[in-house]
């Protein structure tokens, strides 16, 4: 079947990447997408293209943006399903396969091997909007330049309870030879594998289809603080916020105050502390601080460093970060001059985008 419409994804790396000239396939008029996840953090070597699939999506989380790797022609087989003996043609089939690096497995849904999800590597059912509308963009283009249908009928399933044969939403031989849109491993038949998980496949379309509402505009959290602290030289503290001005996504958590901002979201912002007793040229230091769903600090973030006035000492502190589901974020304070230091009005004023 001649292949029709570009074959490279414009901005895809090839290079090394590239495995059809060792494994040619066949040609095709794909109009299924298959959605698969790498369960590592880089891009695979796949057996030098012996079970690769046509792309590889790599988040680079500091760029918000996925970076993508070409193997194949889009309308060229791919390798990364199974296709078993007398039944029903898998990879040949019409079917474009992409694989997100990352993971579906809850078991590194906030860390793995020392890496911090969010931040290292996506955990994809959690994956943040931006990811998702990264992801959108090849799903537009292969509806505008292929005609691969911007739609789902399938149920994205949890992983591990979307593996194997009979995981409740993998489709017959029969229902996937009459599928027409995008789904993920888990649905092939013939395959046990259950990735990508439960990804918002649904917004991913919303994206695509530019229904999505704009991610981009934040809601405003505005906290205040009566009385601080009063800390020794060295001492670490937590903040409780005890006013709340403004917190329309109910960010501002019930941890005696403490956290502030609930993952997974964005946030930038500015700290205003107000100390008494720091002696004038003593170092004032704060710093943000992550803690899991059950309330254990998992995360420490760099520290920033102010100095102490006559009378008073005045310090803004900015604040910017991602935080990942299940994490929260507060905010940590110390000095290191002589005798202790009290904390007065504070207040906290930031952009936080859900998601």
């Amino acid at each position: 079947m001649a292949r029709s419409g570009p074959q490279k994804y414009p901005g895809a790396t090839r290079g090394a990447h590239w495995y059809q000239d060792s494994y040619p396939g066949d040609a095709m008029e794909s109009n299924v997408g298959v959605v698969h996840t790498t369960e590592g953090r880089s891009v695979p070597s796949y057996g030098g293209g012996s079970y690769a699939p046509n792309f590889t999506a790599l988040p680079d989380i500091g760029a918000r943006r996925l970076r993508w790797y070409q193997h194949f022609d889009f309308d060229v087989s791919s390798r990364a399903l199974v296709n078993a003996s007398g039944g029903v043609e898998t990879n040949t089939m019409n079917a474009v396969q992409i694989e997100l690096v990352g993971t579906c497995d809850p078991r590194y849904r906030s860390t793995w091997g020392g890496a911090r999800a969010g931040r290292d590597y996506l955990y994809w059912p959690d994956a943040p909007d931006w990811a998702l509308a990264e992801l959108a963009k090849f799903v537009r283009w292969a509806h505008e330049e292929h005609d691969v249908r911007m739609r789902c009928t399938v149920r994205w399933k949890a992983y591990p309870g979307s593996y194997g044969i009979g995981n409740g939403v993998r489709l017959s031989g029969s229902q996937w030879l009459n599928y027409y849109g995008w789904l993920g491993h888990q649905h092939v038949p013939e395959n046990r594998h259950g990735d990508p998980g439960d990804l918002d496949f649904a917004r991913v379309l919303e994206h695509a289809k530019g229904s999505a509402e704009e991610d981009d505009v934040p809601s405003y959290l505005s906290l205040g603080l009566k009385a601080g602290p009063t800390l020794a030289r060295g001492e670490w503290k937590a903040l409780a916020w005890d006013r709340e001005f403004g917190d329309p996504l109910d960010e501002h958590y019930d941890d005696r105050g403490r956290t502030f901002v609930a993952g997974p979201g964005r946030y930038t912002g500015t700290v205003y502390l107000r100390v008494s007793g720091l002696p004038e040229g003593a170092t004032l230091q704060a710093r943000l601080v992550e803690d899991d769903e059950d309330g254990r600090t998992v995360q420490h973030h760099p520290i920033g460093e102010g100095t102490g006035s006559s009378g008073s000492t005045f310090y803004a502190f900015p604040v910017t970060g991602y935080v990942g589901r299940g994490r929260r974020v507060k905010l940590e304070v110390t000095h290191f001059g002589e005798g202790e230091v009290t904390f007065g009005k504070c207040y906290l004023k930031l952009l936080v985008w859900d998601r």
